[in-house]
Parts: C-alpha cells; structure tokens; sequence
C-alpha cells in the first residue's frame, strides 16, 4: 500500500507502504511532506493543485519502489481513493483550476496487492480547516425553533459547521470569484475524492465529475434514503444542483487514468476514510464496530441496511455500498474532535515533549494521573454533546502534578471520549459491544490502548496490519465489476493478526475515574459566547470557526 498518513502536526505527510494484502506484510515505503499554513487562528490552508501534483508524485515514486523489488507496475489492476468526507473544493471545468485554494490539509496514497500480478493503487486525503459558525448561526435562524436536527432524518446529521453543504455556504457568500463561476455555469463541486478523480480521468478534457454515497452522505445535501442530492436541501442552503457530482456506488470503474506512469488503470474504489477502515477492519456484519484514532477519534458501528438515528448525540451515515446493485448499508458514528491532536499541543504549544512518542514514555513512568484531568475541548465538544460554547481545561491540579501526570491525562482523555461516544452507542443499538476494534495511528501507543481497555472493561483488538483504510479502499477497488480480483465473500476474506489488550483495572475504579471525568466535561461547557468583548469591537473567536475535519 501506498499511503499518506497524519502526522499530527503541521506538515502534510505522503506516505507510501507497499503490502502484500493476502499476508498484510509491509513490503517498501515512501514519504513526501508539504508544509500547511495557518493564516488566522482554525484556518488551515492548502493548494489543491500541490496536493494533486504530490499524488502524481507519490504514483511515480511508488511505482519505482515497486521496480526496485522486481514487481511489474503493468500488475497494477485498479486504484482507490479515499479521503476525509467532508472536505470542500470549487473548480472552474473550463480551466481546471481550484477557485479557491485555501482547503486541504492531507494526502495519503496506497498501493495495495491481491497477489504479486494483481495490484491495487490507493490514494487517500485528508482536510482541516475551522470558520463557519456565523454561516450555522444565519442558516439556523430559516428553521422552526432552530432545531439543529431538522434534517437529520433526511441526512442524518444536525446542522453543523462540520459538514460540508455550510462549508460550500460560507464559499459562496465570501469568495467572489466562486460565486461568478456559478453563475456562468464554470463551476464544479466535490469533495476531495471528486477533484482527484475528476483531475485523474482527464480533468478539463472529459475528467469524470462524480463521488461515492459514502461521501455524498456528508454533505448535507444528500438524501440517506432516496440515494440522490436533495432539492429542497439544495434550496434551503441555496446551492444549485448543476454543480454537484454524480452520485455513484463504492465499488465500480468511474474511469481510467489519463496520465502518468499508471494511464489506462481504473479507478474503481472510492470511499470516504471512515468507511474505508471500517471494511479494512472486515466490520460487515451488524452491531460489527472499530474506533479509528487519528487527529480526531471516530467510532462507527455497522448497522446493516437499516439506518438507525441515534437520541444520544450521534450521527447516521452511509457505512459503503460496495457495487451497484449491491445494497447500501449504513453506521452510527460518534465523532471525537481532538485525538491525536492533543498530542500535538502537547509538543508544538505547550513543549513539554519533543516528539509524539515521548508522551507514552512520560505516560508509562507516571502511571497514573494522581486526579488531574484533561478536557481537550479545543474546538468544542463533537459527540455526544455537539457544545460549541466548550473550551478545553485541566484540572485537579496540586503542587505535585508535574509533566508526566499530564501527559497521561491526555491520553486518558482520547480514552474518556471514545468511552462517552461508546456508551451512546451502546443505548442507541442496545447490544452492548463485547470488544473494541481499533485503528489508526495512535494505536501504536501501548500505554494509550491499554488504557482503553481498562476505562472501557472490555478487550481492545488491534490488527497487526495498522493500514485498515488503505486495504478498505483497495477491497472496494478491486472487488469492483470489470476488476473482479478481490472476492467480498465472508469466506474468501483473510483473516487478519490481531493484539489484543484486555482490562487490567477493577470495574469500580474505571467507574470512578469515568465520573471525575464526566465532571470535569461540565465544567468545560459555557466558556465561550458569540457577545461582543466590552470594547465594542466585533470579536472573532475560536467559537465562531469550526473543525471542518481530521484525520483518522
């Protein structure tokens, strides 16, 4: 697999991984950084144009390591794409350039082999940005009682900045040079996987405009039931369906590359990354979940073709659609904002560590927190309270707290919140889960899974192969009709290694330590307002900008 994964921290990184997907064995790497730019506080910029011209990049590069190990690149049967769903790009068809450049944060490509003579290329991309509460603040004022859930029966989501239909909103109504390309009919809309895949089939000379359902199902403007953009949706958030992608299936060719050392290799997987580690992660059968760390934490549960609307704070979505005339199936999601991210600040803002690994040492040696904790709130709280107005805090601290102690508090605290959107789950689908499937980067921190064992008591299982949303995407690549190299069938699926961290604490301390967290998750709320500061000047702050999205 050739792969981009986080860093959790300010630079995008390519990284490519070449795997034996039959064996899960990691055969060669590569990697490629791009510096992101933060021109105002939750901004986050980057140009789509350098994001594409590193994938053509990581295919070239990839495709010589391949040499290098005696691999036939003319093996390569299909490619799959996989990206964050909630990313936002507007581009001119004519010209084929980006109308506004200030979008992604990551990119991740993956070469996956079936066998050594039938390969699988992936590609994966990841955006975060945060400024479109005041856009939420307008919108909510158009519904009855502004119920933030409105629409959630249609789509499955509340009104948020996370989503993409406001993030395309704000564009509209602050960059002049989008709202002319629509209005003269030059303007196209997707997320990442439409721009990569519309740029890879051709671009401006017959580049195919299209998405999958799984992606489509963030943006607020798509049907969960029907399948289809909804016009009413479109009009309420005044965005004309003219520039939407069509909607297509998980698995099938949307078209082949036009150009590069891969030209006349379909595309045929597309999924967004949550989606795509939930099939990495084999989750197809119902009640079947994994929890992905990354930047953020998010946690879905397979629900079958039954979408289930949660009444504890989580979100109904599309899980994949795998062919089509495959059926849809659909997941309840909880999304954690700051995961890995705390991590980061850690390093970069506070600088009590150097490197990411040195928190699980400095955790390791405190062993404990001695009754500090942490509230990571940076943005807010997602799931399950969805609290704009939080701010991130710690607390419990004495004389004796030092680095160590903190260091562990944070990592307790990407434990606590999978632990809160676990028990939402768990109310909503009302079978408890008898073990955690987990993914991501932030697996690889013992101290962090061991701790998500105890604060959850129940097993955490962690696949020896940790690139689960590459080998999703290329499952659903090459299981598509005109490729037929990757048999979905239950019993054709290999099993896969797993660790396995069981629960080392007693229920009532777990408990206990829960409820001093639940405690200090109330003292976070309310910190924030949208009130003018006693200057009179307007004020501009962190409330008003929103976490478009992380990485997983």
């Amino acid at each position: 697999v050739l792969q981009v994964k986080d860093s959790a921290c300010q630079l995008h990184w390519f990284t490519h991984c070449v795997f034996n997907a039959k064996t899960a064995e990691l055969l060669s790497h590569h990697q490629v950084e791009i510096q992101q730019k933060f021109p105002k506080e939750g901004w986050v910029e980057q140009d789509p144009k350098e994001i594409l011209k590193s994938v053509h990049e990581c295919v070239e590069r990839t495709c010589e390591k391949l040499q290098q190990l005696n691999i036939d690149i003319t093996n390569i049967k299909a490619i799959g794409v996989s990206n964050q769903r909630e990313t936002t790009v507007v581009w001119d068809k004519t010209t084929g350039e980006p109308l506004y450049n200030k979008k992604l944060v990551h990119v991740t490509l993956c070469v996956c082999i079936k066998s050594v003579d039938q390969l699988i290329l992936f590609m994966f991309l990841v955006w975060l940005d945060l400024r479109t509460q005041s856009t939420v603040e307008r919108l909510l004022k158009r519904i009855p009682g502004k119920n933030k859930s409105f629409f959630k029966f249609r789509t499955g989501l509340p009104l948020s900045t996370y989503f993409s239909a406001v993030k395309l909103r704000w564009l509209l109504d602050n960059v002049e040079e989008i709202r002319e390309a629509v209005d003269d009919g030059r303007a196209m809309f997707g997320t990442i996987d439409s721009w990569l895949i519309w740029s890879l089939t051709g671009g401006k000379n017959g580049g195919v405009h299209c998405t999958d359902v799984t992606n489509a199902s963030r943006t607020m403007l798509f049907n969960i039931h029907s399948l289809e953009w909804d016009p009413e949706l479109c009009q309420f958030f005044d965005i004309p369906v003219e520039i939407l992608p069509k909607v297509r299936s998980s698995s099938e060719i949307y078209g082949l590359m036009k150009s590069g050392a891969l030209t006349g290799v379909p595309i045929s997987g597309c999924l967004g990354d949550q989606s795509a580690a939930l099939v990495g992660q084999m989750c197809f059968q119902d009640g079947q979940a994994k929890n992905t760390y990354g930047t953020g934490c998010f946690l879905l549960c397979n629900t079958g073709q039954k979408s289930v609307f949660s009444q504890h704070g989580l979100l109904t979505t599309i899980a994949y659609k795998l062919g089509r005339d495959k059926p849809v199936c659909y997941a309840l999601e909880g999304s954690v904002a700051i995961a890995g991210a705390v991590v980061r600040w850690l390093r970069d803002n506070l600088g009590i560590v150097k490197t990411a690994q040195e928190v699980e040492k400095l955790a390791a040696e405190a062993g404990t927190s001695y009754g500090c904790y942490f509230v990571p709130a940076f943005s807010g709280l997602y799931a399950p309270y969805w609290e704009p107005s939080a701010r991130g805090i710690i607390c419990g601290l004495t004389q004796f707290t030092n680095k160590k102690h903190i260091a562990f508090a944070a990592l307790e605290a990407v434990c606590f919140q999978t632990r809160e959107i676990l028990d939402a789950m768990n109310k909503d689908c009302g079978i408890p889960l008898n073990q955690l499937q987990v993914d991501g980067g932030m697996t690889n921190n013992k101290v962090l899974m061991q701790l998500q064992s105890d604060i959850l008591c129940i097993p955490v299982v962690k696949p020896s192969m940790p690139e689960t949303t590459a080998l999703g995407a290329a499952m659903a690549a090459g299981a598509a009709e005109g490729v037929g190299i990757w048999s979905l069938n239950p019993g054709d699926l290999t099993a896969v290694t797993c660790e396995r961290f069981e629960p080392q604490i007693n229920p009532e301390e777990s408990e206990f330590r829960y409820a001093r967290w639940k405690k200090a998750v109330m003292k976070s709320m309310g910190w924030e307002t949208s009130e003018a500061p006693s200057n009179g000047k307007t004020k501009i702050n962190a409330g008003q900008v929103l976490l478009i999205s992380q990485l997983a």
